[in-house]
């Protein structure tokens, strides 16, 4: 059996539990913490949810296709701060000087990672549903009443984000915290390419290509179908998934390569910049 196979295979649910307490109690000792999970995405939602009240008074096509701007926003807000709650509880190992600690115990890296994907959804969970809520006060717009569309949307948009995140974790355990803005500033390439705002057609055709090779932009695609032309697109979702299993697939390769050198080179014991 490969050392992957048996870290798999010999998962302890303890242990896991035991890292998920840890960063709940640093969240819930923090209020300053759970206040800038919600703070971006309420300003951020409000701001295009208004722009777009604005747009629909004067445009025949934004009154029919109501919600497609807070939809796109809400739904973005998922791959980014779901990325951004995985990268943010493995940085709070780094930042604390505790994550060569971590590695000396009996704790594997697959419970590491599980352990900041739990998190990952509590931390967006906390950010999202007053967000969601505020959503329906100001503007009218039920994220839930997509129903099962919001299913399939919520689990590729969020294996996108944990892909990124273990990625990016990855890169931070070899290069240590000079390796730190990546957290903060890799998913903004997605923003443009995955057209989180406008439909992939707006973009020149050779870069077309590319866009549809992000599974975020399937389910984008997806959103607006589904509020514009009341069609949910199955054949959207299912090529998002696959495209997410490969995608997840070579994060965690990459993290587990990374990890090898890291160790191999000294690195978990040399946190700083």
């Amino acid at each position: 059996m490969t050392t992957l196979g048996y870290e798999i295979a010999g998962i302890s649910p303890q242990r896991i539990w035991a890292m998920v307490l840890r960063y709940t109690y640093l969240l819930r000792s923090s209020w300053p913490r759970i206040l800038d999970l919600i703070y971006w995405p309420a300003v951020q939602m409000l701001m295009w949810g208004f722009l777009q009240v604005y747009i629909g008074q004067n445009s025949g096509f934004f009154a029919r296709a109501g919600g497609t701007f807070i939809g796109a926003v809400l739904l973005w807000d998922i791959l980014f701060r779901g990325q951004l709650g995985f990268s943010v509880s493995f940085l709070e190992e780094m930042w604390s000087r505790n994550l060569a600690n971590i590695m000396m115990s009996p704790l594997k890296p697959i419970e590491f990672v599980i352990a900041l994907m739990i998190m990952s959804v509590v931390r967006l969970a906390i950010g999202m549903v007053p967000v969601s809520l505020l959503a329906i006060v100001f503007f009218g717009f039920n994220l839930y009443s997509l129903g099962f569309a919001l299913a399939a949307f919520f689990l590729n948009l969020i294996l996108t984000s944990w892909a990124v995140g273990i990625f990016v974790s990855g890169l931070v355990l070899r290069n240590g915290l000079g390796a730190e803005n990546m957290a903060w500033t890799i998913m903004f390439i997605f923003l443009p390419l995955t057209c989180v705002y406008y439909p992939v057609s707006t973009l020149p055709e050779w870069l077309q290509v590319f866009a549809w090779m992000l599974p975020p932009t399937y389910v984008f695609e997806g959103m607006r179908a589904l509020i514009i032309d009341h069609v949910f697109r199955a054949n959207l979702m299912i090529a998002a998934f696959l495209l997410n299993t490969a995608l997840f697939a070579a994060a965690t390769v990459a993290f587990l390569a990374l990890l090898k050198s890291a160790r191999r080179h000294g690195s978990l014991l040399q946190t700083g910049e």
